[in-house]
């Protein structure tokens, strides 16, 4: 009895927990919640972040190469036995035993000189040696060491490839932090489309239900109507058909509604199970875009425009580069002391003076037209990025100045397609009530029933369009035309 007792308790609490573990999380987003959400929280925007901050690092990367660095390097330890061949003094072979240790350790200050592409660099060196079958009377150890030593190394007429790296990687930095913002006015494109597509699918759902609803009742006028004998069998069984459809509407339009449901939790970072609702932008904002300010915004904002100018220097130091190989010519000079002893102190005491100073060059006498022909190849491309970037910089001008202009035409146009929505549902309303009281044919009430629907879906359509096109032009100029500030700060 006990064990029923507690079986009957148990079953009779899960019963009013239930409802609450596994109800579902209602969240509701504006345009400009979901829109900052996703700026902030969505898959894209992490990977955005992700691509900034590898970016940054690799810039950080190309201007240590400009710093002087500090490095160590050797052999510990460097250990050998072996049987060697000798050459003896009458020139026949003698195999000798060798076991012996070299062990060496350099520390060094490096510079290079990004104008000229040389390096300089501060080094202090030491060796040791241990014969460990060294005859009796004979040193097993010694010592050999660079107390200081200057080296200089400069390339002459070849290539520079630090001067043309400082023009162009500070260019390729500042691209990718404008590249971040329009990838951060990308995504908000991205969720607005989503957004609407989701409201549209919110907007169809609300329309079938409705539809449903009313077909219901015009089923049952049309039901009285029959018994009564107003109308004919034939209305009737249309009335049936269209209950029908609109059922079939509305499991559509359900369908719909979670599929784009889905896709925009999926890119928001929302809980699948949440129940999700959409609100409609009810106000637009009041702004004006000059065309030429819009495109002077552009140009001195968006990454592209900054790229015409990037790729323009790449370009000239591919010709460079091209002309640095006709010859190859390097001078070394090293100045500094150098000793050996038996002790490794004593390799620091009046050490001996070091100088070495040489020019080696190569030079190419006969190529048969080979740096020629490089040449060539580096002026053509030049000229064929130049001309390039001349279209691009047409075609980038047309675009900023047809989007602002298809903003305007997108903002009358929903104007219209709003007035319209009022006044068709005005219409069918009428019109309902009209049949309700016998003045209106079935025929003329589904024509009003599809024109308020499509004029409702035009409505959120034109709506959708000026959103869409008011974030592509963000995204075009870098520049918020509502508050007046620019989106991008060097």
């Amino acid at each position: 009895m006990r064990k029923c007792f507690y079986a009957f308790g148990y079953l009779l609490g899960f019963c009013f927990l239930a409802p609450n573990a596994f109800a579902q999380e209602k969240v509701q987003f504006t345009l400009d919640e979901i829109v900052e959400r996703a700026k902030s929280r969505s898959p894209a925007a992490l990977r955005a972040e992700t691509r900034k901050e590898n970016r940054y690092w690799s810039y950080r990367f190309f201007r240590s190469n400009y710093n002087p660095q500090l490095r160590l390097g050797g052999t510990l330890p460097g250990f050998s036995q072996s049987v060697n061949n000798v050459v003896q003094p009458d020139g026949s072979i003698g195999f000798r035993e060798v076991r012996q240790n070299l062990m060496d350790l350099e520390l060094g200050m490096e510079q290079v000189i990004g104008a000229t592409g040389g390096n300089i660099s501060i080094n202090s060196s030491t060796n040791r040696f241990d014969n460990f079958l060294a005859p009796a009377g004979f040193p097993q150890t010694q010592w050999s060491g660079v107390p200081v030593n200057v080296r200089f190394s400069q390339p002459i007429f070849a290539f520079n490839p630090l001067k043309w790296d400082k023009k162009i990687e500070p260019l390729l930095y500042e691209e990718s932090k404008r590249e971040y913002v329009e990838e951060m006015e990308q995504i908000s494109q991205t969720v607005t489309q989503l957004f609407f597509d989701f409201l549209i699918a919110q907007v169809n759902f609300e329309i079938a239900s409705k539809n449903l609803n009313n077909t219901q009742e015009i089923l049952k006028i049309e039901n009285g109507r029959y018994n009564l004998g107003t109308t004919y069998e034939d209305k009737l069984l249309q009335v049936e058909l269209q209950v029908l459809q609109a059922r079939q509407d509305l499991a559509q339009a359900r369908l719909d509604l979670e599929a784009n449901a889905l896709r925009l939790k999926s890119f928001v970072g929302i809980n699948e199970t949440a129940e999700l609702t959409l609100i409609p932008p009810k106000e637009l904002p009041e702004f004006e875009i000059d065309v030429e300010k819009a495109i002077d915004y552009a140009f001195q904002n968006r990454a592209e425009a900054l790229g015409f100018d990037r790729r323009k220097l790449e370009a000239e130091s591919g010709v460079a580069q091209a002309r640095g190989q006709r010859f190859n010519v390097m001078f070394n000079a090293s100045y500094g002391l150098n000793n050996a002893a038996l002790q490794w102190r004593d390799i620091y005491m009046d050490p001996n003076r070091q100088t070495l100073v040489n020019m080696g060059f190569f030079v190419p006498i006969l190529d048969w037209g080979r740096n020629r022909a490089r040449m060539g190849v580096a002026e053509a491309n030049k000229r064929l990025v130049e001309y390039t970037v001349e279209q691009e910089v047409i075609n980038f001008e047309q675009e900023v100045f047809t989007k602002v202009k298809n903003f305007s035409m997108l903002r009358e146009r929903l104007e219209i397609t709003k007035l319209s929505d009022e006044v068709a549902d005005k219409r069918y309303e009428i019109s309902l009530r009209r049949y309700q009281s016998g003045n209106v044919s079935i025929t003329d009430l589904n024509i009003a029933q599809e024109e308020k629907d499509r004029n409702r879906r035009a409505f959120i359509q034109s709506l959708r369009d000026f959103w869409m096109a008011y974030y592509e032009i963000r995204q075009l100029t870098l520049y918020d035309f509502v508050k007046n500030v620019l989106l991008y700060n060097q």
